[in-house]
């Protein structure tokens, strides 16, 4: 169901994926980074957005997929795509952060829209987008344990800021919500690890099954497709997953809330905001709660106990650093993305760091 349902979608969008030097004009491309366009998460929300202004604007546009994720794959890529005439290169992912310095040195005139991706010395013809991902995790981890659940899981992808943030506000959202029923220490218990990797494959879905197995009933599968893989876990042992970067409630019954970032809007808004000659280049913007830039999918929410209500109340307290509970959210990752050595407080929820392994 789910694979038909990508190529659905992927058919929907028009979509095009180019490898090697095979050569379609196009004036707005996108590059992926790790995964195909259609992964149903995070590539897929960007090339949404890219989409949605180019059939609005009758714009030709393309994706392509580079032909192995490495830097050099990445700027021949960049090169293919301004070869092609694309006036804006979108690229998500954070490993692009070097080669679109580069590129958008070289070609001052097209136009660098960096999704979930830092540039520390931006040209002024590219412009990074960075979102608060622990605040919209601490909203899913607060949500889990106001729902009922006790016993979860986070499973990462690579061991990149964007995914260890996502960690690391799930396990606070959680204790947060623990402090808040009064639950006695320990009473919360978060199985954390990464993959390595952001694949659907069936070692990826063998991790998730060994954790269900073991008594974890919702996993906050954050790596791209590996979601894929978490869901098909779940959807064998009739346990749950939160998902991730878009609305994946689509994609399985297991889905019970997604942790969204506006990936789709943000696209459009700089494709737009090129066009409008307002293209606020040579800057890195962060998209947080206050900007609606993070949030959950309450309008497909399969949750019963964890209400509109619950979700207004804190998404307000984030956006407004109410009693200062989003400065105190700890969101510098630890060098190897783990949850001892960043030093988060918790006395209501333990976490078992393991090994992504079965």
């Amino acid at each position: 169901m789910r694979k038909l349902l990508a190529l659905v979608m992927a058919a929907a969008m028009g979509m095009s994926i180019l490898t090697g030097c095979s050569r379609q004009m196009a004036e707005l491309a996108l590059i992926t980074d790790s995964g195909e366009v259609d992964d149903g998460s995070f590539n897929q929300g960007a090339w949404e957005g890219l989409v949605k202004y180019a059939e609005e604007k009758g714009i030709s546009h393309q994706s392509i997929l580079p032909a192995e994720e490495s830097a050099d794959a990445y700027l021949q890529s960049i090169d293919t795509a301004v070869e092609n005439g694309a006036k804006v290169v979108v690229c998500p992912g954070s490993l692009f952060a070097g080669p679109i310095e580069s590129a958008a040195s070289a070609d001052p005139d097209v136009a660098f829209i960096a999704i979930d991706c830092a540039l520390d010395d931006a040209p002024a013809n590219a412009v990074g987008i960075i979102y608060a991902e622990e605040q919209v995790g601490f909203l899913a981890g607060y949500a889990a344990v106001k729902e009922g659940y006790t016993r979860l899981g986070f499973l990462g992808g690579q061991v990149l800021d964007s995914v260890v943030k996502y960690g690391y506000g799930f396990v606070q959202g959680a204790e947060y919500a623990a402090l808040q029923q009064g639950m006695e220490a320990g009473s919360v218990q978060i199985t954390y690890g990464y993959t390595g990797d952001f694949s659907e494959s069936p070692e990826n879905e063998a991790v998730a099954a060994a954790w269900y197995d073991a008594g974890t009933q919702v996993i906050f599968a954050c790596g791209g497709a590996i979601g894929n893989s978490v869901m098909s876990a779940a959807e064998a042992a009739g346990t749950k997953v939160i998902g991730v970067d878009v609305d994946q409630s689509a994609v399985s019954d297991s889905v019970i809330i997604s942790a969204t970032k506006n990936l789709s809007g943000a696209v459009y808004d700089m494709i737009e905001s090129f066009y409008n000659e307002e293209f606020p280049g040579g800057q890195t913007l962060v998209l947080d709660a206050a900007s609606g830039g993070v949030s959950l999918t309450m309008e497909s929410s399969r949750m019963s106990k964890f209400t509109q209500k619950d979700y207004d109340t804190l998404y307000a307290a984030l956006a407004n650093n109410t009693d200062n509970i989003t400065a105190n959210i700890v969101n510098t990752p630890a060098a190897d993305g783990s949850v001892s050595g960043a030093g988060i407080p918790l006395s209501c929820v333990t976490v078992n760091e393991v090994e992504a392994s079965v």
